[in-house]
């Protein structure tokens, strides 16, 4: 577009330098002219102010897309801050764009000194030339010379680019306490959730303590495990109110006997049912049978203390599936311990 832009300017520089007596009696006219001038040269010059425009607003798309933000608007009193701006300043990072401007100075200075002294011959040459065919020649040296010099700019902006983004996604990294704050904040403070659990847990078992007296039997291993089944018209399943095991299974052990609650010591059983029934659920089909070989048992325990008669035989060999009967553990002492 040099031809365009050389009409257009040669007619910005007519209108310019044309002389009009007002222009030194009236300064009113100089301004109006002035401004004349300047709108003229914006407007002959639109299409690279538009080109650089495009750049502008480019550039930082391809690299990481646009990033809208209204912060820098709002008002920053450390911004006016001597000390900040000479913490800035003297920083890893101050001196990391210092030693880009020497090195970026040094490459376009370099650059333009061996451009100019190369086309110095063409530079001294202008002013023998017509005013059409000078501007013409100017403005070819001096589109030549800047794409020269922005091409030098590559080998910066190789490197620059590669250190701008790495610099820009550490920024972005959490520190270990950041994190373990932001961990707080999504998912609540550890200490918190631990102390609701516990106190969960309390609940839980101070209502499992609670619904001991209501059982039917407690089902033990005889030690090591404690489960305390009930039994009520309208349930479809026996249910298991209560279970443990080492120190809370001795709790269990310990209300039951104390509300009268009647005990069968059936170590299968009692691991199948700790292992295999939540607490307050049903118990499985596969437990049926034994199980109400326990509760007809009770059933004629409960007879034989109101009504007396022959002791009733405490069933032996339940009706259990091999695979749902997990091992015993070695010592008592080791499920206390793990319950502890």
């Amino acid at each position: 577009m040099g031809g365009y832009f050389v009409d257009r300017m040669l007619k910005v520089f007519k209108k310019g330098i044309a002389w009009d007596r007002q222009l030194a009696t009236d300064s009113n006219v100089l301004l109006v002219r002035l401004a004349d001038v300047a709108t003229d040269a914006v407007f002959a010059l639109w299409p690279l102010f538009l080109v650089l425009i495009i750049a502008a607003v480019a550039s930082p798309f391809f690299l990481n897309a646009w990033n809208f933000s209204s912060k820098a608007f709002s008002p920053n009193l450390n911004r006016l801050n001597p000390m900040s701006g000479m913490g800035r300043i003297f920083s890893w990072n101050g001196l990391v764009e210092l030693a880009k401007a020497v090195v970026k100075a040094g490459l376009v200075g370099g650059v333009a000194i061996w451009v100019i002294w190369r086309e110095i011959d063409q530079l001294l040459g202008l002013s023998s030339q017509s005013l059409e065919a000078g501007l013409a020649d100017a403005g070819h040296l001096m589109a030549w010379s800047f794409l020269v010099i922005a091409a030098a700019m590559v080998l910066i902006v190789a490197a620059d680019v590669p250190f701008q983004l790495w610099q820009y996604y550490d920024k972005l990294k959490m520190t270990k306490e950041e994190v373990k704050q932001e961990m707080k904040e999504m998912e609540g403070s550890p200490e918190v959730k631990g102390r609701i659990r516990q106190l969960m847990r309390e609940a839980a078992r101070k209502r499992m303590m609670s619904a001991i007296p209501k059982a039917d039997v407690i089902v033990t291993n005889p030690t090591h495990f404690a489960v305390a089944l009930a039994y009520q018209s309208g349930m479809k399943a026996p249910k298991v109110v209560a279970k443990g095991m080492g120190v809370i299974a001795l709790k269990i052990r310990e209300i039951g006997t104390e509300h009268g609650v009647a005990f069968l010591e059936a170590p299968p059983l009692a691991r199948a049912l700790y292992k295999h029934v939540e607490l307050e659920a049903e118990i499985p089909g596969t437990l049926y049978n034994a199980v109400a070989e326990v509760l007809a048992y009770v059933y004629q325990l409960r007879r034989y203390r109101s009504e007396g008669g022959d002791y009733p035989v405490p069933p032996r060999d339940l009706p259990i599936p091999p695979e749902l009967v997990p091992p015993a553990p070695a010592e008592p002492a080791l499920a206390g311990a793990l319950n502890g």
